[in-house]
């Protein structure tokens, strides 16, 4: 398996170049939920402006020690704040893309690169204000990068394939999560045909 950093540089890479095939009359239409294409898309763009926005805030601690361990920490705080403000910060992550998202993108993209360089583990202050070190925060972006990279390439109507390094990672962490959140019963009797998951299961 390729270093975190590499894997997340080619998700980057290939979420700039599904946003350059987006048809310019499908920005206003359906995303996922309650976002339009263009909010889904700037939610997804998040997985680059967090990197940039955390590499400038160093932590001194280390609270969450994995990439799974960090969607439980996630959980938990969005069990405070409820869905409304996830919503939000698509919508607002939206707008910030401006008249042109795939110029946008190709931005944060060649920032987010830029300012990784050779991407040296260290430790950095996440959501919540948890310190976390950077290579495993990586792979919650490259997950990131890869579900939502599938949701925006359906409902545009292109075809997406994550890469192969890209691919395995994310579904391995999403295997990892369902074990920390309790599910991993539940998971691996779905993926061996022994039962089904339940309506509208997600381990996000």
């Amino acid at each position: 398996m390729e270093s975190p950093v590499a894997t997340y540089l080619s998700a980057v890479r290939s979420f700039a170049d599904l946003v350059r095939r987006i048809p310019e009359n499908r920005w206003d239409g359906p995303g996922l939920g309650g976002w339009d294409l263009r909010a889904l898309t700037g939610h997804a763009s998040r997985s680059l402006t967090t990197v940039v926005t955390y590499l400038d805030s160093p932590a001194d601690t280390e609270d969450i020690e994995s990439p799974e361990q960090y969607y439980v920490h996630v959980a938990e705080l969005m069990s405070a704040l409820g869905p409304d403000d996830v919503l939000e910060r698509g919508r607002r992550a939206g707008a910030d893309l401006g008249a042109d998202p795939a110029t946008t993108v190709d931005a944060l993209s060649r920032s987010v690169i830029d300012r990784l360089g050779a991407g040296e583990d260290r430790p950095i202050r996440v959501i919540g204000g948890a310190g976390m070190r950077l290579h495993s925060y990586l792979p919650t972006r490259t997950f990131e990068l890869a579900v939502h990279g599938l949701d925006i390439a359906a409902a545009a109507g292109v075809p997406f394939t994550p890469a192969a390094d890209v691919l395995e990672e994310a579904t391995l962490l999403a295997a990892r999560i369902a074990l920390a959140l309790g599910d991993g019963t539940t998971v691996l009797m779905a993926l061996t045909g022994r039962s089904s998951l339940p309506g509208g299961y997600s381990v996000v």
